[in-house]
């Protein structure tokens, strides 16, 4: 037992809460989203086919969606260049974000998005990092960990230096990552790692060029970011 007095504004409590709120929020499909307006955080759950998912499917099915498969953030216009000014109602940056996973999802060729579901929360800006950590550190689901690249966005004018990501090699079709080089990763070795992930086995180790990779995009995601509250833990992902 801690004997020092409970402090409900240390950011564990407060990261805490954020997920309790999230988790109390309603998973809807995709196709239920138009009307989500402002900045936050938000959990997209898998409950379809998908051989290397099953463990991940079942303990979504019968509306439970107890484990999510990514987990993310969208933070209001300007919130990366500093400060605490940023109106978390204001746009549309939440939608805007899922709805770029939505695209992504129904390109795959693998994966139907009538098999996914979403919780989101809008959140003050300046909490928006600290919530995300929180449900990341708590589910560390499969997208945000093992198999990187779900949240990438179409390098534009880098691509003819970039490789495909794991996620695009086990779910082609972003019509993006098709233009993109080949890693010589193969769908076999990552549903391997899927697999190894989910059932808390060491990982075999990516080829360096896409480790390299990742760590430069992961670098650029944070550059600048308003991310002062975000060391609750390991932040490996994209």
């Amino acid at each position: 037992m801690n004997g020092g007095p409970y402090n409900p504004l240390d950011k564990i409590n407060l990261a805490r809460s954020i997920e309790t709120e999230l988790l109390s929020r309603q998973a809807v499909g995709f196709d239920q989203l138009s009307d989500v307006r402002g900045a936050g955080v938000y959990a997209i759950y898998y409950f379809g086919h998908f051989p290397a998912y099953a463990t991940i499917a079942a303990r979504n099915l019968d509306g439970k969606f107890a484990q999510p498969i990514y987990v993310g953030k969208a933070i209001p216009k300007g919130g990366r260049k500093g400060g605490i000014s940023a109106d978390s109602l204001a746009g549309k940056p939440l939608l805007d974000r899922l709805g770029q996973h939505a695209s992504s999802i129904d390109q795959a060729t693998n994966l139907s998005i009538a098999d996914f579901a979403v919780r989101h929360l809008v959140v003050d800006d300046i909490w928006i990092p600290l919530g995300e950590n929180m449900l990341i550190e708590t589910y560390k689901p499969v997208w945000n960990r093992a198999l990187d690249g779900f949240g990438n966005k179409d390098p534009g004018r880098r691509r003819a230096t970039q490789y495909k990501s794991p996620w695009d090699v086990l779910h082609p079709g972003r019509r993006f990552a098709e233009k993109l080089a080949d890693s010589g990763l193969s769908e076999e070795f990552l549903a391997e790692r899927v697999d190894d992930y989910l059932n808390n086995r060491p990982m075999k180790r990516l080829p360096r060029v896409v480790e390299e990779q990742q760590a430069e995009e992961q670098g650029e995601a944070e550059q600048g970011a308003d991310d002062g509250l975000r060391h609750l833990g390991t932040t490996d992902h994209i």
